[in-house]
């Protein structure tokens, strides 16, 4: 039986909640290097401490993955992992910021590191089941429409998640000013606004969205209804880990081909988020190396005001600039789907890098500190010209960004057995959260002992990175298959 087609709506109401996860995961990304540098870690060591959130990917999706594949209740199949993760990060993120209030029972570096991992595992368990909904819900032909519409809305969230501490310090009026120790009000309203849309939007898709009962989607999907019922009576916890074991070897070459591409995206990926701000600060308001050394930093009795409203600054416009690759990216979400079913996959996929990289590498050049006047139509700032220029290639990486986001996984649908997407999506996490790792453990020494904190370098690095994914794509044979896998 042929798979009925959705309409825009139905597309966008299973896809909503990724609006507010990514909202949540633009703040950690904006945010999270901020927070650990207040709460006492030295810049070097950032990388080690990001490591928490593509472990917690790597040990859950997978996981969370098979074990949707062999769900199916009265609330759905996808939707009860998708709605129990929301809960407890959303819990998370309001405790994130506020590391510091239990300094008398735990260090609060420890604290935020421990709720940084939940946090992250949390989005994990939220954000994977929504990868498998739509490869579950929308048909093949569909399929371009279906991963550019997720995209679509992962960008919004992030544009919102981006600018927050930007409007609450700018328009509202919180300070953004942190001191020793402490993280600043704006950073900390923005996780409790953060943390109240998540919830709310994947609310929204539970409510709105209602899933395949097992008939029907082995109808669609040409499933043998009495097999899938006998796979899911397995509760052995050794026969999951060899029935796991034995999906992973074999699975699709094309996912170990799209691995090679995903190790240099998401290596580059990680720099930016950790570093990113330390590199603004540094390059555009001429905030000194030595700032960013807790050792410091102590001996000279604590951060001047007047640096830390620098830091303060350049890390409310990297939210900025963030906003500014969400936005670019959902501009170009829009013409994606059309130029991939025009020019291929493959071509758009590369030139997307390709943009992303010439973005990192073109960071070096904007750095005028000619103070500027900049009307956002919600407020004015004045900011060293070099910042504001740094939006230019933000255009590249968010054309980057948003095919990452897509590109991967319209390739990669068309190659998975039906009965197994769920399993091998949170399998194919591991061309996520490996390469993070690798960053994190080389990104941090190769800036303390390479580039002596010059946190601009390790950005260059990361551009390299992205053009050898960009040429790897070609690497890639795509292919299509309704194979069912026993």
């Amino acid at each position: 039986m042929k798979q009925p087609q959705l309409s825009f709506w139905q597309i966008w109401n299973l896809s909503f909640g990724f609006l507010g996860v990514q909202i949540g995961f633009a703040l950690q990304n904006g945010n999270v290097s901020r927070i650990l540098s207040d709460l006492g870690a030295d810049l070097s060591s950032l990388s080690l401490f990001w490591l928490a959130a593509p472990i917690m990917g790597l040990l859950v999706q997978p996981i969370v993955g098979a074990a949707s594949d062999r769900t199916w209740n009265r609330f759905g199949r996808r939707i009860p992992f998708m709605l129990g993760g929301a809960v407890v990060a959303a819990g998370a993120m309001v405790l994130l910021p506020n590391s510091s209030m239990v300094v008398a029972f735990i260090p609060p570096m420890l604290f935020g590191l421990v709720i940084f991992a939940i946090k992250d595992a949390a989005f994990n368990v939220t954000f994977q089941p929504f990868r498998s909904l739509v490869s579950d819900m929308v048909p093949a032909e569909q399929r371009n429409l279906g991963f550019s519409v997720q995209t679509l809305l992962i960008n919004i969230g992030a544009v919102f998640g981006s600018i927050l501490p930007f409007v609450l310090t700018n328009v509202i009026g919180l300070d953004n000013a942190s001191q020793t120790g402490q993280v600043a009000d704006s950073v900390i309203w923005s996780f409790y606004i953060g943390a109240t849309v998540l919830l709310g939007s994947v609310l929204w898709t539970a409510f709105r969205t209602r899933e395949y009962n097992p008939e029907q989607y082995c109808q669609y999907k040409g499933l043998d209804l009495e097999k899938l019922q006998q796979q899911r009576e397995k509760t052995s916890f050794v026969e999951k880990m060899k029935s796991f074991w034995a999906t992973m070897l074999s699975m699709p070459g094309i996912m170990k081909q799209l691995a090679l591409v995903q190790f240099f995206s998401w290596f580059a990926l990680f720099i930016m988020w950790t570093y990113f701000p330390a590199a603004v600060a540094q390059n555009n308001w001429g905030v000194a190396v030595h700032w960013f050394d807790p050792v410091y930093i102590q001996q000279m009795g604590g951060v001047p005001a007047d640096i830390a409203a620098a830091k303060g600054a350049a890390g409310d416009w990297v939210g900025i600039l963030y906003a500014g690759y969400s936005l670019f990216a959902v501009f170009f979400a829009m013409v994606m789907a059309k130029l991939a079913n025009v020019f291929g996959r493959k071509l758009v996929y590369s030139f997307a890098l390709a943009c992303g990289g010439v973005g990192y590498l073109s960071f070096v050049l904007f750095n005028d500190p000619t103070l500027t006047q900049v009307d956002l139509l919600i407020t004015e700032v004045t900011i060293p010209q070099g910042a504001l220029s740094l939006m230019i290639p933000m255009i590249g990486i968010g054309i980057a960004w948003a095919a990452i986001l897509a590109m991967p996984y319209a390739i990669l649908a068309g190659a998975l057995p039906a009965n197994k997407t769920g399993v091998y999506m949170g399998i194919f996490n591991f061309t996520i959260a490996a390469p993070q790792i690798v960053s994190g453990l080389l990104a941090g020494w190769i800036l303390g002992s390479v580039f002596k904190n010059e946190a601009l370098y390790i950005v260059m690095l990361a551009g390299a990175a992205m053009i050898l994914g960009a040429l790897s794509v070609w690497l890639v044979k795509e292919q299509e298959t309704t194979k069912i896998q026993q």
